[in-house]
């Protein structure tokens, strides 16, 4: 079914992680239309203080902030997990169009239906102004964060 997105909940810690770490490399494509088709039609979202409704606002919201947000890279990481919600925290490095770099950090909270869309999400975001010396994630933008590049815990956020 194409409106499936595995692994569906009731989630466990494993199918859990997996689904987090989907999210991230959805997101870290920086495509609006794919990042979108994770979520069902009618998904809610609260984005700082932005309230969207539906895959095209979502579309909209992102197409935004992915031309304000450069060189975005973002890594996600469980927090918990119970039946369909899953929690998460986060942070993501950017510049704007002046060079200025930042570090966002955030959480988020997810439900999901029954066929894995997220149908509800709540982020919570702050951001940092931060020196180009204090970056922290570096990975090749043509794809997602390597398997092999450490996570939020093992860099210390």
């Amino acid at each position: 079914m194409a409106d499936t997105r595995p692994p569906l909940p009731p989630f466990d810690r494993d199918s859990a992680i997996v689904k987090v770490r989907s999210a991230e490399d959805g997101w870290n494509s920086r495509d609006p239309e794919r990042v979108s088709k994770a979520y069902t039609e009618g998904s809610h979202w609260r984005n700082r203080s932005e309230f969207i409704t539906g895959r095209a606002e979502i579309v909209a919201f992102l197409t935004r902030k992915w031309r304000r947000e450069l060189e975005y890279r973002l890594i996600k990481e469980l927090w918990a997990w119970q039946d369909n919600r899953i929690a998460v925290r986060f942070s993501y490095e950017y510049h704007d169009d002046s060079g200025n770099w930042f570090r966002a950090y955030g959480n988020e909270n997810w439900e999901f239906d029954p066929s894995g869309l997220m149908r509800v999400r709540h982020a919570s975001i702050n951001d940092l102004p931060i020196g180009v010396a204090d970056r922290k994630f570096f990975w090749d933008l043509s794809g997602p964060r390597p398997a092999d590049h450490p996570g939020l815990s093992d860099i210390g956020l």
